[in-house]
């Protein structure tokens, strides 16, 4: 089949969860760079309004990407902001006998276990016959020999793998089954990435609310690049645009998101970003109604979600309280740091702190107009929402710790329903703004 990683070489590397990394390529890692924006940390007047013997619990982040290099600045960080247990998406495949995964759990061996790791699939070879039975086979031992406890599953669904064929791989392609099938025999949570923020398909202009990021990396864009805007950019970032394809739109991708779930209602999924579709509140909440095996997490999405009514958005978490998960997409290597997203400048330790207090500050205070924990992902403040105790340790903590018992999630298995099909639902909101529609879609004004 034709190599898949042409198509993928432009993806934001820490979203792709580059299975690479792992190894320490230092091509993947100097790409792992991001702004370094510090925000304010809460003050005592903005804790949380809650019992006088209320404390933040030790803290589970579930949405990290670690690497073994890096192992003196994860256990500083985590000493630094409370943070109990971190779980690596980064945790790779089986490819190369396991590399990866000997790395993988050689971090987590280093800090006593306070690092789970999930495990990916080796995209090579896809669609031929053998490649499902030797992934679910492969999963197995990542889970039994090296302890993983979960799948982790990149935006490259959807975007940039292919089959044997270079068509690409759509999210509910029937061919992953097995894999699917295997998580939940094994009583491992699968975490999936399916899409980017609605804007990515949007222009690429300065009008753009994703400019900050794009502009620093355009070929993360999936919409329209006019000539006079890619003049602009360094020749490689240029080379990199131009070797774009076409991709699904963003409601196209959810809704084969939520095929998947529903074809496959043992295993356990954790929509990652918000459901993936944290501009849509309503849609989000619709999803997790319709599908009791999702949960979700609210990594790299504080900036997105926070942009609803913080009543509403306060109303969503507590409705929702037991199936969100905390998580923040950081990323830890040895000589870079990733905070949610990343951009021209890199963030030193020193912003590690701010990252995470901006992220109490929201959950915990009713602070008004804050700045959000990853200013790159767009110029707005944010209202917090100020949760309750009762709501912020199950978001914490308590459903991490259920979503790694794998007891818990094989009980779960054997009690879904049958697989349903998709209900006649109308797709996620997909309003483009009026500067990004083309001519021939504007309205006419009236009396012309």
């Amino acid at each position: 089949m034709t190599d898949s990683r042409k198509r993928a070489c432009f993806w934001p590397i820490a979203s792709a969860d580059c299975t690479l990394h792992r190894l320490g390529l230092a091509l993947c890692l100097v790409a792992l760079v991001t702004c370094g924006k510090s925000v304010e940390s809460p003050t005592v007047a903005q804790l949380p309004k809650v019992a006088v013997a209320w404390q933040r619990p030790a803290v589970i982040d579930f949405h990290a990407h670690l690497s073994l290099d890096g192992v003196d600045r994860v256990r500083q960080i985590m000493a630094d902001n409370g943070i109990e247990l971190m779980i690596n998406l980064s945790g790779g495949s089986g490819r190369r006998g396991g590399q990866s995964w000997y790395l993988a759990k050689a971090l987590s061996d280093q800090l006593g276990g306070k690092i789970l790791n999930f495990a990916s699939p080796d995209w090579r070879d896809f669609g031929e016959p053998q490649w499902a039975a030797r992934e679910a086979a492969a999963l197995e031992q990542a889970v039994v020999q090296f302890g993983f406890r979960g799948v982790k599953i990149s935006k490259g669904l959807g975007l940039g793998h292919t089959d044997e064929r270079d068509q690409l791989v759509a999210v509910d392609d029937i061919r992953l089954d097995p894999l699917w099938q295997k998580a939940a025999q094994l009583g491992i949570a699968v975490c999936i990435h399916v899409a980017d923020p609605r804007a990515f398909w949007w222009p690429l202009t300065e009008k753009n609310e994703r400019w900050d990021e794009l502009g620093v990396h355009p070929y993360w864009a999936y919409g329209p690049v006019s000539a006079e805007v890619l003049a602009t950019f360094p020749p490689q970032a240029q080379e990199l645009v131009n070797q774009r394809t076409a991709v699904p739109s963003w409601p196209q991708l959810l809704q084969s998101a939520e095929r998947l779930y529903r074809r496959n209602p043992k295993t356990t999924f954790v929509a990652v970003h918000f459901g993936n579709a944290a501009e849509d509140l309503a849609y989000v909440d619709g999803l997790l109604l319709r599908n009791s095996n999702l949960s979700i997490d609210i990594a790299a999405r504080v900036g997105e979600f926070g942009r609803h009514p913080a009543d509403a958005v306060k109303a969503f978490f507590e409705k929702w309280q037991d199936r969100i998960v905390f998580g923040t997409d950081i990323g830890i290597g040895g000589d870079y740091l990733m905070l949610g997203s990343n951009g021209e400048i890199e963030p030193e330790l020193k912003d590690v702190k701010p990252f995470y207090d901006a992220h109490w500050q929201y959950l915990q205070t009713a602070a008004r107009q804050i700045a959000h924990p990853s200013p790159i992902q767009g110029r707005w403040k944010v209202d917090a929402i100020g949760l309750s105790a009762a709501v912020l340790d199950k978001l914490y903590r308590r459903n991490a710790l259920r979503l790694l018992d794998r007891a818990v999630l094989v009980e779960r298995a054997n009690k879904a329903p049958p697989a349903q099909a998709m209900p006649s639902t109308p797709p996620p909101a997909d309003p483009t703004p009026a500067w990004a529609l083309p001519p021939a879609a504007k309205s006419t004004p009236p009396g012309h």
